[in-house]
């Protein structure tokens, strides 16, 4: 039951991190989460893979995220804000892997180390 419940709850700070989005691509989350530091792995017309790091006390801005999996490298503590929602604090476990729906939102690291997260963003097919 501790698993389940540990799951629900690493699926639930993944939704809140990667979840709203008044506009698929409106912001550029490279360029909205300055303070964070993300490497493009990979650019393509299908998918964009990101690598993020949040170190302790940093917070990411708004930002927008199409549709997406995220991978956690490595744990810590983490405050998410939906836009219209309450900030939401969770532990966020290193090897959780999560797809989500499109998402703005904005992150803090209140914790004390370093998270590191795999960001697979899936661009929209083009008609």
């Amino acid at each position: 039951m501790k698993t389940i419940k540990t799951v629900l709850i690493n699926t639930l700070f993944f939704g809140l991190f990667l979840i709203q989005s008044t506009s698929l691509y409106a912001q550029d989350p490279m360029k909205a989460a300055h303070n964070v530091y993300k490497k493009v792995l990979l650019d393509n017309d299908k998918v964009r893979v990101l690598e993020v790091e949040f170190a302790p006390g940093v917070t990411a801005p708004w930002h927008s995220h199409p549709n997406h999996s995220v991978y956690a490298l490595t744990g810590g503590k983490i405050q998410i804000t939906d836009k219209g929602k309450p900030a939401t604090t969770i532990d966020v476990k290193a090897g959780t892997a999560m797809y989500l729906p499109a998402v703005t939102h904005m992150a803090k690291n209140v914790g004390t180390t370093t998270i590191k997260l795999i960001v697979t963003e899936i661009k929209p097919t083009k008609k």
